[in-house]
């Protein structure tokens, strides 16, 4: 079987809910990205052979098959075709696996997976409760309500539950998002972002500026003023300053076999080593990352003290902390240059925005293999491990 290699990777800055990208439409925004993309490759537009795109918020401005309306948004030609996908979180880290799947059977050769999400233009939830709203029914099916009787499926009970499963303290929470921003600090000022950001025209009070530094970073934050804001439930431990931020943003990568990077002439950035998914519990639903893990490292014939820099999702705090232990992982190669606690989470964006960090923190860092992972509505998880080459 042919391998799967990516040979470029790219993604937008963050931008807060109402912030600097709320500005664009989704759309237009990925766009930027693919047309970076074929730019950084040095591709012809007309060799893509598909766009797969992540999105979890499919209404609205990303209704209409998303993909396909950002390939008709950029500079590509109305030839690529493009479709759009839904593993929630994971999406667009699925986009990467679908897109690799189809070089690696050799049907596809040059292939960009994606990833976008407005969630200032399209609300978190909005696909499920709009409907619900105007009496057009709910997810939740009668078969599926017997199965779980009562349960109403929610990330937010969820996270606390890891956080008690694991034995997780408030304090540790509290440390977590403190370093988040303090790593993501470090990181965009000795500019080891520069390389995977795009920037993006915005217009802030009247002047057009260039969108390059993520705008969810607390450069001021401390770790008294993290422990002092609000829980989210009474009797938790979760807070705002320990859970991802809403977020504007699009990122990509382009995934080529060997036939497509001869037809390209570049070399490449990494290779695919392997990639996994698993269902798990949908009611506890973020704890999957865990399992997944390891599955995916006895699957690779890996052990994790093989792997050089992990990314997993920072969706909460306690999902990184209980995987950690649940891994035996060392925490100082776990998200190097921050999360999506101090850099947001674009639902749909953030599989590939990942991979993207992953990519270029193994090359700054001269390592060999990074490994991807993250929690993702209904109890999933996606495992990507690369070689850097």
């Amino acid at each position: 079987m042919a391998e799967a290699y990516i040979v470029a990777a790219a993604r937008t800055a963050g931008g807060r809910k109402g912030g600097r990208l709320s500005g664009w439409h989704p759309a237009d925004l990925a766009a930027q990205v693919l047309d970076s993309l074929v730019e950084r490759a040095g591709a012809d537009p007309a060799q893509i052979d598909d766009v797969i795109m992540g999105c979890v918020g499919q209404a609205g401005e990303q209704a209409v098959n998303i993909g396909r309306n950002a390939v008709l948004a950029s500079k590509l030609p109305e030839s690529v075709p493009g479709t759009s996908v839904d593993r929630q979180c994971g999406s667009s880290q699925q986009a990467l696996h679908f897109a690799a799947q189809a070089v690696m059977s050799g049907f596809q050769d040059i292939v960009i997976a994606a990833g976008v999400e407005s969630m200032s233009r399209v609300p978190m939830g909005l696909p499920a409760a709009l409907p619900a709203k105007h009496g057009f029914g709910f997810y939740k099916s009668p078969n599926m309500e017997e199965r779980y009787p009562g349960v109403q499926f929610s990330q937010f009970p969820g996270a606390e539950a890891v956080a008690k499963k694991y034995g997780l303290t408030k304090d540790e929470l509290d440390l977590f998002g403190f370093e988040s921003h303090q790593k993501a600090i470090r990181a965009t000022q000795a500019g080891e972002f520069k390389k995977e950001i795009v920037p993006v025209q915005v217009t802030v009070e009247g002047e057009k500026q260039l969108h390059n530094v993520d705008e969810g970073i607390r450069f001021e934050a401390t770790l008294e003023g993290i422990k002092g804001v609000k829980l989210l439930q009474e009797g938790g431990m979760i807070t705002a300053a320990t859970s991802s931020q809403i977020c504007d943003g699009a990122s990509g990568v382009m995934v080529v076999n060997e036939k497509g990077l001869k037809a390209l002439g570049v070399k490449p950035l990494a290779r695919i080593h392997h990639m996994y998914v698993m269902g798990h519990d949908p009611v506890i639903m973020l704890e999957a990352p865990v399992p997944a893990t390891n599955k995916a490292l006895e699957r690779a014939g890996m052990k994790i003290d093989d792997i050089d820099l992990f990314e997993v999702n920072e969706a909460f705090a306690p999902i990184p902390l209980a995987w950690l232990k649940g891994t035996k992982a060392d925490p100082a190669r776990l998200n190097v240059n921050g999360g999506a606690i101090a850099l947001g989470h674009p639902l749909g964006g953030s599989g590939t925005k990942l991979m993207t960090t992953l990519l270029h923190a193994l090359e700054t860092r001269g390592k060999r293999y990074g490994l991807q992972t993250m929690c993702e509505g209904g109890g999933l998880a996606n495992v990507t491990i690369v070689e850097r080459l």
